[in-house]
């Protein structure tokens, strides 16, 4: 199996992983637990994960879990789009330099990013240069298209002179945005050149975050607010769902007009679960449990039936990632919680014994809510009304 026949495969479900269960990434997830967040994935007909850097032990430890499962049993299938971290230089500082880079750091990255594909090269598939590292909100590190594109172009001539694997593909995983779909500031030569390079492009799509920046699509809009509460959630969450399609479109419009044709999927889309930030009870009234499921399963529909690739974001809740505040949205992306619970949107899987016998932690899987959706849809904020604004407009 290739990245080309996996990706866009409904067969093979991507999701976005990290192990991480502390408040910070100092204590590595282990081997034996790397393994049982792979089964709980691979009940749920989950084939592709990503990765973010190779720095640390995760990576290269859930390269090493994949192939002793493998080795247990012939029949498991599971592959990696392997990330390789970039930072511009001076990056988190309070002085970033955007227009150079953190040479020595990237440039460690991507070669142990080929050290890894060539070594586990029936399970690495795909590499990916930079996480959102050329979106200029990213302001802690972003760098310019060409310092991707050296990467990029470094990756394929090692390809070419058999230095990897010849059907390794090679992209970067970035806000849809800074791949040509949304402001002329990232229209310069080097994306274009970045078109061409790329095996294919990985975008990212987040109309959770644009409910608080953007939120002329997010709510209810006239006439809809005689409506039950479940539709009108429903009509808000399909507008969201168009959303987050209309930015895949723009990015496939900038192709076109290019004149280039390249696969296009999804590196990263998701919605939060619970914000004490912009997104939650006193803000766009977006991140709910409930909310999560219906875009979750509305994603998956639609970019099953497209042929699209969907690493949704992510597989289990991160209390690491903003750690100085619990509540924070970014902790609470994940379907299952970090103690292992299912969320709303995989109930229906623990209801028909996907999970059997599986565990994170010592903990069986369990729905969230002890399974009680009355109990859940009592914490679920109605979308706010739109004023003077009328449905379909």
């Amino acid at each position: 199996m290739t990245a080309k026949d996996i990706l866009g495969n409904p067969k093979y479900l991507a999701i976005s992983y990290g192990g991480y269960r502390g408040n910070n990434r100092d204590i590595q997830p282990t081997l034996e637990q790397l393994k049982e967040d792979i089964k709980i994935l691979a009940a749920m007909n989950v084939k592709v994960l990503r990765t973010y850097n190779t720095k640390l032990a995760e990576a290269s430890n859930l390269l090493k879990a994949i192939r002793e499962l493998k080795q247990e049993d012939h029949n498991f299938e599971l592959y990696v789009m392997l990330g390789a971290w970039i930072d511009c230089k001076k990056a988190w500082t309070n002085h970033p330099h955007h227009n150079e880079e953190d040479t020595e750091a990237n440039a460690a990255e991507i070669q142990r990013a080929v050290d890894l594909a060539n070594q586990y090269p029936d399970i690495v598939k795909i590499i990916a240069v930079g996480n959102e590292a050329m979106v200029q909100w990213a302001a802690s590190y972003f760098v310019q298209p060409w310092v991707i594109l050296n990467y990029v172009n470094q990756l394929q001539a090692l390809k070419k002179a058999g230095k990897l694997p010849k059907n390794l593909w090679i992209t970067s995983s970035d806000n849809f945005a800074s791949w040509g779909g949304g402001g002329a500031e990232y229209h310069v030569e080097d994306l274009t050149k970045l078109f061409k390079a790329v095996d294919y492009v990985s975008i990212h799509i987040y109309p959770m975050h644009d409910t608080h920046y953007n939120p002329d699509f997010w709510g209810n809009f006239a006439g809809e607010e005689t409506l039950s509460d479940a539709a009108r959630i429903a009509a808000a969450m399909t507008r969201a769902r168009d959303y987050a399609v209309s930015q895949y479109q723009a990015v496939a419009k900038y192709m076109r007009q290019l004149g280039i044709e390249k696969p296009i999927h999804i590196g990263e889309t998701g919605w939060a679960s619970a914000s004490n930030e912009h997104y939650g009870v006193n803000g766009s009234k977006a991140t709910d449990e409930y909310k999560e499921g219906i875009y979750y399963n509305m994603m998956r529909e639609w970019t099953n039936h497209m042929g699209i690739a969907c690493f949704y974001f992510e597989a289990f809740d991160e209390i690491w990632k903003d750690a100085a505040n619990p509540g924070g949205s970014e902790n609470h992306f994940g379907l299952f919680t970090i103690d292992g619970k299912a969320k709303y949107a995989l109930w229906d899987l623990v209801d028909r014994g996907f999970f059997k016998g599986l565990g994170r932690d010592g903990n069986p899987i369990v729905k969230t809510h002890g399974g009680n959706k009355a109990a859940l849809l009592q914490q679920v904020p109605l979308p706010p009304v739109k004023q003077g604004k009328a449905a379909g407009n």
